[in-house]
């Protein structure tokens, strides 16, 4: 059986695992703690918007090319 010490990509593996739960944590601990302080933002606003529209004749050219 090989000593545990010995094999230090194992434990480099092992660190890297943990200090990215670690920052994968504190990220979401900060992001929510952020997000009880400020106050809820409007995530649509509310333009007006134009609105074309465009009549086709039973008769026109346009018409007879698409059906």
């Amino acid at each position: 059986m090989s000593n545990w010490t010995s094999l230090w990509y194992v434990w480099l593996i092992l660190l890297t695992v943990f200090l990215l739960l670690l920052c994968g944590i504190t990220a979401s601990c900060i992001k929510f703690c952020c997000r009880k302080k400020r106050p809820p933002v409007e995530t649509f606003s509310r333009h007006p918007y134009d609105l074309a529209v465009i009549a086709i004749d039973s008769d026109s050219t346009a018409h007879s090319t698409v059906t």
